[in-house]
């Protein structure tokens, strides 16, 4: 018998997001980002994890959300994305990470197909958690091509 797939749990702005376990490489507590110039507004800056400065990106921008202050809950979660053929390490600024956990399916459902406005590049499927939606993000499309420009 397979393995469910794990994933960390992440809110921000009162929504639950997901990202694959084996996409994370540590969760840090928030601490000093060096602000670069003429960044995109979601690219806080870099900071320092163990003597390597990574970007880090805030999830509440990236995903067209408003902009808050950090709370003691905020943290950084540093992930190796797929940046065009290479792999990166990005930091994610997130409002709080909650477990590692197995959703209540295996399946994802697929983001729905709503013409328009809405671009689902950076939902991988919806699945559940205890009967809540969770947004499992598909961190390559979501932050690849920022992390390759930053």
């Amino acid at each position: 018998m397979a393995e469910k797939p794990q994933y960390v749990t992440l809110g921000v702005s009162g929504e639950l997001f997901a990202a694959p376990v084996e996409k994370v490489q540590e969760i840090l507590e928030m601490r000093p980002v060096a602000r670069l110039p003429q960044a995109p507004a979601n690219l806080l800056g870099m900071t320092d994890v163990r003597g390597q400065g990574i970007p880090v990106l805030d999830l509440r921008l990236t995903l067209g959300l408003p902009e808050t202050d950090d709370t003691e809950n905020t943290r950084i979660v540093v992930l190796n994305v797929t940046a065009g053929t290479a792999i990166m390490t990005v930091g994610l600024r997130t409002d709080r990470v909650f477990e590692v956990t197995v959703l209540d399916a295996d399946a994802l459902e697929p983001p729905p197909a709503i013409s328009g406005n809405w671009r689902d590049h950076a939902v991988a499927g919806i699945g559940r958690r205890n009967g809540s939606f969770v947004t499992v993000l598909d961190l390559d499309r979501l932050l690849g091509g920022v992390a390759e420009a930053a």
